[in-house]
């Protein structure tokens, strides 16, 4: 495994940063600039959404005809899915949600809250994962899935209803687009506890994380993209500074 002292100081020329250093570049983009932690995620999703569409028309699937499966955890990640989601149905896409439900006696973050009830009110089918939650019959009909069950936020191997949701995605070899990063790949090392899913396509979020460039990363990884979500000039200079 490389290390990440190894990896490269930029990509695509954007700095390239830990999962904690991107934590720390969302909290500012908040706290010190003022950007709604709702705009930001509004903005992710949005992106995931066109590139998308794009990937599917590359592939000469028809928008007014594809069907897309969105597998949603229940953190960030997950809200940046349930946007994308209600955005590409607003595009005429067919689109089955499926998201990880809340720990026992929990619930949702608010954003991840406001964003499953806008979905739902745009008419997006979302269901909750589990062993009879339908996700494999409607992986056999999709066109393409978005992984958004974990993202920076998250360590160590996949379990529960995130693990299954994993091994079907596996299973049922269709394209998948990875929001931010594959599930269960660690975003600094790039490294893996044998529960990962397998992505055509990732569009990490803001700024490119290091693990995404790890060399035993890219059979999961595939294309890597770095999508827009709104930050300002200044903080991302700044991420080049650190």
């Amino acid at each position: 495994m490389t290390g990440p002292s190894s990896l490269p100081a930029q990509w695509g020329g954007l700095p390239v940063v830990t999962a904690a250093r991107m934590r720390a570049l969302d909290f500012d983009a908040t706290a010190r600039f003022g950007i709604p932690a709702a705009e930001l995620m509004e903005n992710a999703g949005k992106a995931v959404a066109v590139e998308t569409l794009a990937f599917l028309v590359a592939r000469g699937v028809d928008a007014a005809k594809a069907r897309v499966v969105v597998v949603c955890g229940r953190g960030a990640n997950g809200g940046d899915g349930l946007v994308a989601a209600r955005h590409l149905t607003a595009a005429g896409v067919d689109v089955r949600v499926f998201i990880c439900p809340p720990k026992v006696g929990a619930v949702y973050p608010d954003l991840v809250r406001a964003n499953l009830d806008a979905a739902r009110r745009a008419g997006v089918e979302i269901g909750e994962l589990g062993p009879q939650s339908g996700l494999t019959a409607a992986l056999v009909r999709a066109d393409a899935a978005l992984d958004a069950l974990l993202g920076t936020g998250s360590a160590g191997k996949p379990a529960g209803a995130i693990h299954h949701a994993v091994a079907e995605l596996l299973r049922a070899d269709k394209p998948v687009i990875a929001v931010d990063l594959p599930t269960g790949l660690d975003a600094d090392t790039g490294a893996h506890g044998g529960v990962c899913v397998s992505a055509a396509l990732t569009l990490t979020l803001g700024l490119p994380k290091r693990g995404l460039l790890a060399p035993d990363a890219q059979p999961f990884v595939g294309e890597l993209k770095v999508l827009d979500v709104g930050y300002p000039v200044q903080l991302i200079a700044e991420a080049r500074g650190a």
